[in-house]
C-alpha cells in the first residue's frame, strides 16, 4: 500500500478522512446516523456501537451550535493507514474574494465585546469572520486535503461529509480530547501570533508571546475551564502552570498539554468532547454571555465552523479535534473561517489582523497569494 492510498480512495460527499501525525482513518457509508448534541447522545452512541459488535466505529462532525444537528454516522466500511503526504498546491485561480460580513463590521464587534467587558460579566469572547472566495476551476478537495496536510503535517488534516452536499475541509492544529484506554488528553490553543518565516524574528515573536500578559490570561481561561470540565470523570488532571509554544505553518500559538486518567472507563472520548465543547478557545468565557454575543454580533452562521471533527470506537477510544483553520466547500464556492480571542486589552486592528493571519493556512493551502495583504479590503479582488 501506497502512502496515498487513503486519500486516493477518497471521494467527496461520501467519504471521512482524518489524518494526525500518527495515521489516517478513512470511512464510508453510513449504517447509522446519530444525533450528536442532547444529555444522552454520547449514550445513545455508545449503545448502538455496542449493538453493532466488535470493530464498530463512530465518525463525523458536531456543530458550534447546541441546536443545530450533527452529522455523526457509523460507517459500513473503514480502514487505518500511513498519514496523508501533502504535496505543494494546485493554484486554481480567484474569481473573487470577499470578508462576509465586511472588515468594519467584525472591527465594531471587538469594540462590542470590549464594551460589555468594561460593564463586567463577560471575560473572554472568541469573535470569528468569514471569507467567501470563487475559484476560476473547481476545488479539488483531495489536493485541498494535500495542501493542508503540506502546510501542517503535525494537524489534524480532515475532510467530512456534512449537510447541504457540502464538505468541511481543514487542518485543525488544537486536540480538543483523545482517549486511550484510560488515559485522556487535551492539547488547547490560545493566544496567538502570525509567523513571519524569518528564525530570528519568529523566535523574538515565541518570547514576546510567552511573557505577554493578555495572551497569557487568555490562554488561562481556557486551560481552567478544560480541567473543571475533565474532573468529573478523571482523577490525577495535570494542567501546567506554564504554556509552551505550538508551531503551525502560519502562527504561533500559546498551547497546554493537558492530561488525566480517566475514572470510569465507559466514559467515551465522545462523551468527554461533548463535556468539554465548546471551550474559552472557540467561545468564550462565561459560555452563556459568550454565546449570546457570538450569536448577536458575528453576521453570520458558524455551522461546523468552531465545532468539532473525530471518531470513536466501541471501547470508547476515539479523538476530537476542534473544528478551526477550515472551510465549507460548497460546488463552485468555499467559505472561509477565522477567529480570535477577545480579552480586556485587546486591540480591534490587531484582532482583525490576526484573523487575517490565520486566514492564511487555507489560502496558502489553496494556492492563493497569502500574506497578510491577501485579505486586505482594498486589494481583495485582485487576489489571484
Amino acid at each position: 500500500m501506497s502512502r496515498n492510498d487513503l486519500l486516493d480512495a477518497y471521494r467527496p460527499g461520501s467519504s471521512f478522512l482524518y489524518s494526525t501525525p500518527e495515521r489516517a482513518l478513512h470511512a464510508t457509508g453510513a449504517t447509522v446516523t446519530l444525533p450528536g448534541r442532547g444529555p444522552h447522545a454520547a449514550t445513545r452512541a455508545a449503545a448502538v456501537l455496542d449493538a453493532l459488535g466488535e470493530g464498530a466505529l463512530l465518525v463525523g462532525a458536531v456543530p458550534f451550535d447546541d441546536n443545530a444537528p450533527a452529522r455523526l454516522v457509523v460507517p459500513e466500511r473503514y480502514e487505518w493507514g500511513p498519514p496523508v503526504t501533502g504535496s505543494p498546491p494546485h493554484p486554481a485561480g480567484v474569481l473573487d474574494l470577499r470578508p462576509e460580513p465586511p472588515e468594519d463590521h467584525y472591527l465594531d464587534s471587538v469594540r462590542t465585546a470590549l464594551s460589555l467587558m468594561d460593564e463586567g460579566g463577560l471575560e473572554k469572547a472568541v469573535l470569528a469572520r468569514s471569507l467567501v472566495l470563487r475559484p476560476r476551476r473547481p476545488v479539488s478537495v483531495p489536493a485541498l486535503v494535500r495542501g493542508l496536510a503540506g502546510g501542517d503535517p503535525r494537524g489534524h488534516t480532515f475532510a467530512v461529509p456534512i449537510p447541504g452536499r457540502r464538505t468541511l475541509v481543514g487542518a485543525s492544529p488544537e486536540l480538543l480530547v483523545r482517549r486511550r484506554g484510560r488515559v485522556v488528553t487535551a492539547h488547547p490553543l490560545a493566544g496567538s501570533r502570525p509567523r513571519t518565516g524569518d528564525p530570528v524574528r519568529d523566535e523574538a515573536t515565541v518570547a514576546e508571546l510567552l511573557t505577554c500578559d493578555k495572551d497569557r490570561r487568555e490562554h488561562a481561561f481556557v486551560v481552567d475551564a478544560i480541567a473543571t470540565a475533565l474532573a468529573p470523570h478523571c482523577r490525577n488532571v495535570n494542567a501546567p502552570a506554564s504554556p509552551g509554544v505550538t508551531t503551525t505553518g502560519a502562527m504561533l500559538h500559546l498551547g497546554t498539554v493537558i492530561t488525566a486518567e480517566l475514572r470510569d472507563p465507559a466514559t467515551s472520548a465522545l462523551e468527554l468532547a461533548c463535556a468539554l465543547h465548546p471551550t474559552p478557545a472557540v467561545c468564550g468565557t462565561p459560555t452563556g454571555r459568550a454565546r449570546e454575543l457570538i450569536g448577536s454580533v458575528e453576521g453570520f452562521e458558524r455551522g461546523f465552523y468552531a465545532g468539532m471533527v473525530g471518531w470513536t470506537d466501541r471501547s470508547g477510544d476515539g479523538e476530537w479535534a476542534v473544528a478551526i483553520r477550515c472551510a465549507e466547500v460548497d460546488g463552485d464556492r468555499l467559505r472561509l473561517f477565522a477567529g480570535a480571542g477577545i480579552v480586556p486589552g485587546s486591540q480591534p486592528e490587531a484582532e482583525l489582523a490576526e484573523t487575517s493571519a490565520k486566514f492564511r493556512t487555507l489560502l496558502g493551502a489553496l494556492g492563493v497569494g497569502c500574506g497578510t495583504e491577501a485579505v486586505d479590503a482594498d486589494r481583495i479582488h485582485r487576489v489571484a
